[in-house]
């Protein structure tokens, strides 16, 4: 995995959880919102609204780079639009990104061991 891919799923992955928690507190802020008076719909729908179309841009970047088939860019979409998706996502994005590496390092040590042989 070259550095532009892994910093792309990096960045979806750094902006998934925040969607997630910002989600979540538009949902309670929307009931608060008809059960009092306190009021913080207009403040949290545009964090949540800012967060959601960066976690859209970076997904159509890190699907753009890994070559992500259609199913598999799809869960990472159906993700950021369900109450607790982003934090499945961030967890697995984590996986992905962890198990790039650790067959990055190892094609480099079986080309490695090639030269020497």
């Amino acid at each position: 995995m070259d550095i532009k891919t892994a910093s792309s799923l990096h960045r979806l992955r750094l902006v998934s959880a925040p969607e997630a928690v910002s989600f979540l507190l538009l949902l309670v802020c929307s009931v608060l919102k008809r059960t009092t008076d306190f009021n913080a719909v207009p403040v949290m729908g545009a964090i949540h609204g800012v967060l959601f179309v960066l976690y859209v841009l970076f997904w159509l970047d890190a699907w753009n780079r890994t070559k992500w088939s259609f199913g598999t860019a799809a869960l990472y979409f159906v993700l950021s639009v369900l109450p607790l998706g982003g934090f499945y996502a961030e967890r697995r994005l984590k996986r992905e990104a962890e198990n790039a590496v650790i067959a990055s390092r190892a094609r480099a040590a079986a080309a490695e061991g090639a030269v020497k042989a």
